[in-house]
């Protein structure tokens, strides 16, 4: 019953962080594979859609590895949300919390904002914004940059690879744009 409350809990920096580092050489030592999630979609379509279409034509099989694990990370997520939910309330800093406020947010129940991410915007302008237009631009984000957040800033940064210094370096300033810019706009027109 310990450990059960020991997982329920969020971990330390300190720890999770590690942990995830880890990754690199345990993926590097098993097989000499990359770390990264957003290749997994194009594996599946490749899997899926036996067209002749240039991009999907490649020896999917030989990454079916990182189709378990991106399963495994969906399965493990399912499990967690249905029975280690942390009993705590989640906590942002007050800081956090009147910046968020001041953009128009209140509802701090759960991981993302219900006043943004709520379903029920889902066919909305600012559903269309968020969900809609926000992904697409995630998706290309990715494409264009050769990877996602995950492939290019744990293993990347930790194989020193210069294209993921410069992609790395362009989310953290394209994250701290649509924080300061972007987003304080959109919440005055919606």
């Amino acid at each position: 019953m310990e450990f059960i409350e020991l997982i329920r809990k969020p971990w330390p920096w300190y720890v999770a962080g590690p942990l995830i580092g880890l990754t690199v050489p345990a993926l590097l030592l098993i097989g000499n594979k990359s770390f990264g999630i957003s290749s997994s979609l194009r594996h599946i379509c490749a899997a899926c859609l036996p067209a002749n279409i240039p991009f999907f034509q490649y020896n999917w099989r030989k990454e079916v590895w990182n189709l378990f694990f991106v399963a495994g990370i969906t399965i493990g997520g399912m499990l967690s949300a249905q029975f280690l939910t942390n009993p705590n309330a989640f906590q942002l800093s007050a800081a956090t919390v009147t910046d968020l406020r001041a953009l128009g947010i209140r509802d701090f129940s759960g991981l993302m904002p219900a006043d943004l991410f709520d379903p029920a915007y889902l066919f909305t302008l600012k559903g269309l914004l968020f969900f809609v237009l926000g992904g697409f631009l995630v998706g290309f984000g990715t494409r264009w940059a050769g990877g996602c957040t995950s492939g290019h800033a744990i293993m990347g940064l930790s194989t020193l690879q210069w294209p993921s210094l410069v992609a790395t370096a362009c989310f953290m300033i394209g994250g701290f744009a649509m924080t300061h810019l972007i987003l304080p706009y959109l919440m005055t027109l919606i």
